[in-house]
């Protein structure tokens, strides 16, 4: 994790960003405290969960709990 004060970050974010955007995570001081930590975005090609289909319905004789890791692997 690379750690830098306000000032360089604001004069230098685009080249701050470009590290972030490698995978590397910045840290932001100000008066020598932390303020900020930029991170890399997640992966996005992912669905917001409340977008994602509901359990599907148990056959009888299913146990539940099986179902709902099953459901948990599929999505993964």
């Amino acid at each position: 994790m690379k750690t830098v004060t306000f000032t360089e970050f604001r004069n230098h974010a685009s080249e701050f960003l470009d590290l972030v955007e490698r995978g590397e995570t910045v840290r932001v001081v100000r008066h020598g405290k932390p303020v900020a930590k930029i991170v890399p975005a997640g992966r996005t090609d992912r669905a917001p969960s409340w977008k994602l289909p509901g359990l599907r319905l148990i056959a009888p004789g299913t146990a539940i709990a099986r179902a709902v890791l099953e459901e948990r692997r599929s999505s993964r």
